[in-house]
């Protein structure tokens, strides 16, 4: 019994790992990287032979997760991919999304080449198509919660619920080989507890051998306070001052976690009654999803659907999906709040909104998720008096506010509550999915605290698992 980690190994995307044991060969996520430095692995061929893996399992569909999984059909795989139903869903969405960009952006960077008159290393084509991505959606079978599948007579697997979006899973695979019985638990990502819509991490009893994801594992999140009544005071100041609230957001999870609580200060009177638009067709479809996967959401979201109060749909939400809607928002007048994507302002339908809004002093600019250094978001974040947006200089005079809370990953001391409820001693931790310095600074506290046997895998290291 061996495994190979393959991505997510000291950073945070990439996530893939293949396992051989119980006579299959099994790969663990198929996700794509895309810290800048690693951006060329994704060209590599596949380091297995994808005709000889027999399943594919997936934790959950976030780009880093399933993301080459296209690139992985295209070359040959074509066994079954096992997830739960709603990540079926969101996959989908998502690949065929990631193919559509891999294509606009070939599209782009030919044209800058012919511009330029110049050559790149190498031929500039799409790393997949929506196509493929379409092609590679066949192969995904759902699965539900607490079933144990058999993928033969020695090996079965049961997901568990991760609480890190909506069908996200903790794997749990049990292997009979040699006359021995091993438990193996990949983490996928562990979220935070008392999050809305979605349900709690699932605590598990026991393992032999951990892989657990890192990704704020040497610290904590700063103190969320109420989000709603940070929400409710934004609104209702900027709705005093007679503007727009534009809020950057995630299409998947973020975009769904905002329309809820909007929803919340919409059906207890906290906000007055104005516009509320969501304009991504992408977020737009996620939601969707979410509706038609009750039976995955949490307790209190089934009571708020039972009340007559659904959470993901109310008076003055407007779902936008085309191009004629989105700009009709632009020539609205009054007050209203305005979700729209990408989450960093590195592109889509939020920057025709922050066009017309961030030069207003009557409008809010409000970030809700992680910046990265050098975006449109980053910048507007760190208080420049000007940006450039679509080619042009605008003056930064809305107001900027930021709300924390939101992040769908545990952090560190969630991590150590979901190990601690471990009833014995593994015989290994392995930590990947975490820049370098946390995930070895998260191995220390383990083996200092816990007294745990742990360590942070190389991309391409095999451990043989005894």
């Amino acid at each position: 019994m061996q495994l190979k980690f393959l991505g997510a190994n000291r950073q945070v995307t990439g996530s893939r790992y293949f396992l051989e044991a119980g006579g299959l060969r099994i790969m663990i996520d198929c996700g794509l990287f895309q810290e800048r430095s690693f951006l060329k692995r994704n060209w590599q061929q596949p380091p297995i032979d994808p005709k000889r893996i027999d399943y594919l399992l997936l934790t959950h569909a976030h780009l880093d997760h399933c993301g080459l999984i296209p690139r992985l059909v295209k070359a040959g795989f074509s066994s079954p991919i096992y997830t739960t139903e709603p990540s079926v869903d969101l996959a989908k969405i998502i690949m065929i999304d990631s193919g559509r960009i891999q294509t606009e952006d070939a599209k782009y960077k030919l044209k800058r080449h012919k511009r330029e008159k110049r050559k790149g290393p190498r031929p500039v084509v799409p790393l997949y198509t929506a196509e493929d991505a379409e092609k590679a959606a066949q192969l995904l079978e759902g699965v539900g919660y607490e079933q144990p599948l058999a993928l033969n007579d020695q090996v079965s697997v049961t997901f568990h619920d991760a609480g890190h979006i909506l069908g996200s899973s903790i794997l749990e695979l049990n292997i009979s080989e040699e006359g021995r019985d091993r438990r193996i638990l990949f983490s996928g990502d562990i979220g935070q507890w008392d999050k809305p819509l979605i349900r709690d991490p699932t605590l598990m009893p026991n393992a032999d051998y951990v892989i657990l994801e890192s990704t704020y594992g040497d610290r904590n999140h700063k103190d969320r306070g109420d989000i709603q009544d940070q929400i409710a005071d934004i609104v209702n100041d900027t709705y005093q001052r007679g503007g727009s609230v534009v809020i950057p957001t995630f299409a998947v999870e973020r975009a769904q976690e905002l329309v809820y609580h909007l929803g919340r200060l919409v059906h207890t009177n906290q906000i007055p009654d104005l516009p509320i638009y969501l304009d991504s067709p992408m977020a737009v479809d996620v939601t969707d999803v979410f509706r038609h996967s009750r039976g995955y959401l949490d307790e209190q979201t089934h009571q708020l659907f039972e009340s007559g109060e659904p959470p993901l749909r109310y008076p003055g939400l407007y779902l936008v999906r085309s191009v004629d809607e989105s700009k009709a928002i632009n020539a609205a007048t009054g007050p209203n709040v305005i979700m729209a994507s990408s989450g960093m302002c590195t592109g889509g339908r939020i920057k025709h909104h922050l066009r017309r809004c961030i030069v207003r002093s009557d409008s809010t600019i409000v970030f809700v998720g992680y910046q990265s250094p050098g975006t449109l978001g980053r910048l507007i974040l760190e208080g420049r008096p000007s940006v450039r947006i679509h080619g042009r200089s605008h003056d930064v005079r809305a107001k900027i506010a930021q709300i924390h809370g939101f992040s769908a990953h545990g952090d560190r001391d969630d991590l150590l509550r979901w190990l601690g409820h471990l009833e014995k001693t593994p015989r290994h931790v392995f930590l990947t999915h975490g820049e370098e310095k946390v995930a070895c600074k998260f191995e220390s506290m383990i083996t200092e605290q816990l007294g745990w046997s742990a360590s942070v895998p190389r991309f391409n290291d095999t451990i043989v698992l005894d």
